[in-house]
């Protein structure tokens, strides 16, 4: 992975932006307004189009080259003044150079008209890291996805039906990467049936590389300094090149949910809490229901979870799925209260042994400084507050969250009910209408179902999730510990105080199924509290406390073989081994045959201890399934996590096996 690095920027005598490593302005130098509502707005027909809208309606629109964001609120703030409530606006760019905050700040701060909405933009524009963003603006009726990287490395995993382009990159003589056949090629790719596209530029080999991806151009009289500038419309593939390679059938999406949009989550915790939240900024009304006399009383019941990147330095599904997560986290914090919900104090990682020191320069080495740096032993000593034996690996916008008060938060979104003391034990399918029964009982019915209840999900599919019973100590703060400054990690972690505590853990126990919290786990913990710092075991007086009085909770984290998140679109088994039978055979072969969907029925669990940083994403993926919408990670991440994978890896396994 290559780190991604923010834009180079002058500025001249009247405050614009320049780059230095194109050397060419963001918008023009006579009304950037102008030539953005000309160019891009007007050529794509967006005010009648946002006007013919319906509620529930959505424009997608692409763009190569987000740059200071210009064209973005433009087209907002034309939707906001023209569009019926309830219709949403999802616009997707890609930017190899983001602006910092503080440029940003400072190049929208020239539009006095637009800083409504660049309040909005610049409030929720932190964590912005490699790959793939989703940004939810104006109470979810606007999404923005940003897509941070080379745009030939981040367009073809775009999975998307794109209504209008934006071509604004910098100029073909400036920047000809972003003026390329095979670009062109991934817009007709994405663009949906009678897609219109419009730039800047009206270069004549240009115009003929976009015709001949599918489009149809044509010259129309520029604005400003500009004679002319292009617009066109999307005709279809071309009949002389390739067709692209079509998405395998067990991967593909289901047909758009068309039916009354009302859903049941089964389960409330981070996973169902956020799917919850994710359906009902899209207009659903959403039945939540769970069996427990409150939200948020399993797993995602402990005062403080921690904020914190597992990566791998190899780009793999995971790491793009967790930086991903965790910018969407992040953004939604910003929600919440800080200080008691959560606080963005940092997270260290201590580099405890040989191998471990190796991993983080790996990593130190393919992220952004932003993301994440190396610390040596006086530095992680500073920072954290205390004394700690080595240095490490600090993740600067990472802390602690009280998991509690984001599902609430999540939860209070209109159009959710919460439901507690329904316990799910059978669903059953009639007449399109699933219905959740709790033996003699029918507790609620819907078309959609999303079962977000941790393992409890097997008792309705047939899915790989384990259990791992987890336990945290709670320790009171002294007015020496209050010293800790951020969350420091080893093998386990410890945190800041909240509320007078410290949060220990956490064990990992494959196979004890009793929650009751143990005073052996508790002696553990503060074993991992002498390994992270022996100096704050000391302010806590961790060899003077009695584990059988400690206080604590149990819990079990759900995870699955691969400890990717399992999240999409659930299949019938049988009927789904009968039409891939032909993958026992041949594992390369792609049957015309289409997946044999359980209608309506979703799945979002699996998220193991990274639920704080994958389960919110993962809902934003669920519901872009259903609605339709660009998905919010890479095409190969979605498929990383899908329900599917599992029944695919087996149907190709008894080949080898029999082999």
């Amino acid at each position: 992975m290559n780190p991604i690095t923010h834009a180079q920027l002058d500025w001249d005598d009247q405050g614009r932006p320049h780059s230095r490593v194109f050397d060419d302005v963001y918008f023009s130098d006579q009304s950037g307004l102008e030539e953005t509502r000309y160019v891009f707005l007007e050529q794509n027909r967006l005010q009648e189009r946002f006007a013919a809208l319906s509620a529930g309606g959505r424009l997608v629109i692409g763009e190569t080259g987000f740059g200071t964001g210009l064209n973005f609120l433009c087209a907002w703030q034309l939707f906001e003044q023209h569009a019926v409530a309830g219709a949403r606006l999802h616009f997707v760019s890609v930017e190899k150079y983001p602006l910092s905050h503080a440029d940003l700040q400072r190049a929208l701060a020239l539009w006095p008209e637009l800083q409504p909405l660049a309040e909005q933009l610049l409030a929720q524009y932190i964590a912005i890291h490699q790959g793939f963003q989703r940004l939810i603006l104006d109470n979810g009726r606007v999404t923005l996805t940003l897509l941070i990287g080379d745009v030939l490395e981040q367009l073809p995993q775009l999975d998307a039906q794109v209504d209008a382009w934006f071509l604004d990159g910098f100029a073909p003589a400036k920047n000809p990467e972003m003026w390329t056949a095979e670009l062109f090629s991934e817009l007709a790719r994405l663009a949906a049936p009678g897609s219109t596209i419009s730039t800047f530029t009206s270069t004549g080999w240009v115009r003929r590389l976009i015709n001949a991806a599918g489009f149809k151009m044509k010259r129309t009289p520029g604005i400003g300094h500009k004679w002319e500038i292009l617009r066109g419309e999307f005709l279809g593939w071309p009949e002389d090149v390739p067709a692209p390679e079509r998405t395998k059938p067990w991967f593909a999406r289901p047909e758009r949910f068309q039916g009354e949009r009302h859903a049941l989550v089964i389960g409330g915790g981070l996973a169902g809490c956020a799917t919850a939240a994710s359906l009902a900024t899209r207009g659903w009304q959403v039945s939540l229901l769970e069996r427990h006399t409150a939200l948020a009383q399993e797993a995602s019941g402990n005062p403080q979870g921690v904020l914190y990147l597992k990566l791998s330095a190899h780009g793999t599904a995971l790491s793009q799925m967790i930086v991903a997560g965790f910018g969407y986290t992040r953004r939604a914090l910003e929600h919440l209260h800080r200080g008691v919900d959560w606080d963005g104090c940092g997270v260290l990682q201590l580099a405890f042994d040989a191998k471990e020191a190796q991993r983080q320069a790996q990593l130190a080495q393919a992220f952004a400084p932003n993301l994440l740096h190396l610390l040596d032993r006086a530095q992680a000593q500073a920072k954290a507050g205390i004394a700690v034996e080595h240095g490490g690996l600090f993740f600067p916008e990472g802390g602690w969250v009280h998991p509690p008060a984001l599902c609430q938060w999540q939860a209070s979104q209109p159009g959710i009910t919460v439901q507690t003391h329904h316990e799910v034990l059978e669903l059953r399918n009639v007449d399109g209408q699933w219905q959740a029964w709790d033996g003699e009982r029918l507790l609620a019915s819907a078309c959609v179902v999303v079962l977000a209840g941790a393992a409890e999900v097997q008792r309705f599919a047939d899915l790989p999730l384990k259990r791992i019973r987890g336990q945290i100590t709670r320790l009171p703060q002294t007015d020496q510990s209050q010293a800790l400054t951020t969350v420091v990690c080893a093998e386990g972690y410890v945190a800041p105080p909240r509320l007078g505590e410290h949060t220990l853990g956490a064990s990992f126990d494959f196979n004890n199924d009793d929650l009751t919290p143990t005073a052996a786990d508790h002696a553990g913990n503060l074993a991992m509290l002498h390994e992270i710092s022996a100096d704050l075991a000391e302010r806590l007086h961790a060899d003077r406390l009695d584990p059988a009085t400690l206080q604590g909770r149990a819990a079990f984290r759900c995870t699955s073989p691969d400890y990717l998140p399992i999240v999409g679109p659930l299949a019938d088994r049988a009927a789904f081994v009968q039409a891939y039978e032909v993958l026992r055979k041949d594992a390369r072969s792609v049957p015309d045959t289409p997946c044999p969907w359980l209608a309506g029925l979703y799945v979002n669990s699996g998220h193991g201890s990274r639920g704080l940083i994958t389960a919110p994403l993962s809902a934003e993926l669920l519901a872009a399934w259903l609605e339709g919408e660009p998905l919010p990670v890479p095409l190969s991440v979605a498929q990383a996590c899908h329900p599917n994978r599992f029944a695919v890896r087996g149907l190709i396994r008894s080949n080898a096996a029999k082999a």
